[in-house]
C-alpha cells in the first residue's frame, strides 16, 4: 500500500484509549490500522476514523431508513452504533456493541446493510483487504486501480489551476502524459475520468480531473514548498492558469 505523506500519529493518550478498546467489536486490523498509519482516506473513497460513539444519536429520529424483520439493527439502535468510517459520498460505516458485523448506513439508500467478513487474523496491514471487501459488497465489483492511503497530516496545502481550451493546444490527457514523462511518479492510477500522479517529495500528487476536462489540482505538504513550486511552474508554463 502506496503511503501519501508522513503519517500523523495518534497521541499517546489516543493511543491508550484504543488499546482499551474491546477489539472485538471492531472489523480485523481496525484499531492496529490506526496506531500504525492514523486517520486518513483509503483509495479516495473512504474515510478512515477513530470510532466516533455521537455522530449517529441524531439519525435514531431522523427516519432517512427503512426497518423491518429483516433489518440488522432497530431505529432506536442507531443511536447506539459507534461509527468507524465514512465515505466522500457521506454513506456511515459503522459497528454496534451487540451485533456482530458491520454495518453500512447509506446516504442515498433506504435501507441500512449488514456487512459480514470472513475471519481474519487481526493485522493492521490486513485492514486494506476488509475495506475492498466492503467495496465490493456494497457496489458489486471491485476496484482495479493501486492501493494508496492518503494520512490526515493537517499541514496538507493545495493549488487548483484549469488548462483553458487553446488551438493546437495540450488536452488534458495529453497533459497528464507530459507530466509523468517530465516528472516520473513514484506511483501513477489513470481511469477514463480521472489520472493521479504520486510524489514523495511532496507529500502529495497531481490530479488531472478529465471528467471536468480542465481542472488541474496539486496536493503538497507544506515543508515541500521547494518541489511544489517547481511543479506549478511547469504546470504554468504548459498552459495551466490558477483558480483564484
Amino acid at each position: 500500500m502506496y503511503i501519501v505523506s508522513e503519517p500523523r500519529l495518534l497521541s499517546d493518550g489516543r493511543n491508550q484509549e484504543i488499546a482499551r478498546e474491546e477489539a472485538a467489536v471492531y472489523p480485523p486490523g481496525y484499531l492496529r490500522f490506526l496506531q500504525r498509519f492514523g486517520e486518513g482516506t483509503y483509495r479516495g473513497w473512504m474515510n478512515v476514523q477513530l470510532p466516533d460513539t455521537e455522530v449517529l444519536q441524531p439519525f435514531a429520529e431522523y427516519g432517512l431508513w427503512e426497518h423491518d424483520e429483516d433489518s440488522p439493527i432497530t431505529e432506536q439502535q442507531i443511536a447506539e452504533c459507534i461509527t468507524i468510517g465514512t465515505t466522500v459520498d457521506g454513506d456511515f460505516l459503522a459497528v454496534h456493541p451487540k451485533t456482530s458485523g458491520l454495518l453500512w448506513l447509506p446516504r442515498h439508500e433506504e435501507r441500512i446493510k449488514a456487512i459480514s467478513l470472513q475471519a481474519r487474523e487481526d493485522d493492521e496491514d490486513l485492514y486494506a483487504e476488509v475495506l475492498d471487501e466492503i467495496y465490493r459488497q456494497v457496489y458489486g465489483r471491485s476496484q482495479e486501480e493501486a492501493v494508496y492511503y492518503e494520512p490526515w497530516t493537517g499541514t496538507r496545502s493545495h493549488l487548483f489551476l484549469r488548462l483553458p481550451p487553446v488551438q493546437d493546444g495540450l488536452s488534458l490527457p495529453e497533459l497528464a502524459g507530459v507530466c509523468q514523462a517530465a516528472f516520473p511518479s513514484d506511483l501513477s492510477i489513470e481511469t477514463p475520468y480521472v489520472c493521479l500522479l504520486f510524489y514523495r517529495e511532496m507529500g502529495g500528487y497531481v490530479r488531472f480531473n478529465y471528467a471536468y476536462q480542465q481542472e488541474v489540482a496539486v496536493f503538497y505538504e507544506q515543508d515541500a514548498e521547494q518541489a511544489f513550486a517547481v511543479m506549478e511552474a511547469w504546470l504554468l508554463s504548459k498552459g495551466c492558469e490558477r483558480i483564484s
